[in-house]
């Protein structure tokens, strides 16, 4: 219905922001990242989806258009609700949230409140097939970074390094050596184990 919303920033809280245009203030509820991209902001473009049902019309706002697009695969799984997206664009960043549906990580998925095993595995099995087509941002790894990535994550958690722990410290040493071949890049996760 309305594809984004363009004005000035009236109020902004970490759940909702209110953007005044034309004279009208449109309370837009908006996940904890759009929030902390917004920032201080005062002129804004939100890119909106509008839900509607028997007791509410109520409109979600993101910061870019991929973000958008992540929440609308999100509310099309079975038991994932508006609400329960939003939650899960506010606990994990939209990469984050994308990686670890595409890498089939239904516990960082679970580690969402409110996101159970079954809903999580839901969302893995739904979501990984459309999001593997679309082409990924600039903040996601490319598919050669990807296996690289995968091979030194494999190797990491064979020393005995947690998974986890292991993937976020990948994922930081990728962020700032995005070239890096294999070797080097289990080298440079290790400095930081």
């Amino acid at each position: 219905m309305y594809d984004y919303i363009k004005g000035e920033v009236v109020e902004l809280t970490p759940t909702y922001a209110v953007i005044e245009t034309g004279g009208v203030g449109y309370l837009i509820n908006v996940s904890l990242s759009t929030f902390s991209r917004v920032g201080s902001t005062k002129n804004i473009v939100l890119y909106t989806h509008m839900a509607i049902r028997e007791d509410a019309h109520t409109l979600y706002g993101f910061f870019d258009r991929a973000e958008r697009e992540l929440f609308r695969h999100l509310i099309g799984v079975s038991g994932v609700g508006a609400n329960t997206a939003r939650m899960m664009l506010s606990s994990l960043s939209p990469e984050e949230l994308r990686q670890a549906i595409l890498l089939e990580d239904v516990n960082k998925i679970k580690s969402v409140k409110g996101i159970g095993l079954k809903t999580a595995q839901r969302v893995v099995i739904d979501l990984k097939d459309k999001l593997g087509k679309e082409p990924l941002s600039g903040e996601l790894f490319g598919l050669l970074n990807n296996t690289i990535r995968e091979e030194a994550l494999s190797a990491l958690v064979m020393l005995g390094f947690a998974k986890v722990s292991a993937q976020k410290v990948v994922d930081t040493v990728l962020k700032g050596k995005n070239d890096a071949s294999v070797e080097e890049l289990i080298k440079l996760s290790l400095k930081q184990l």
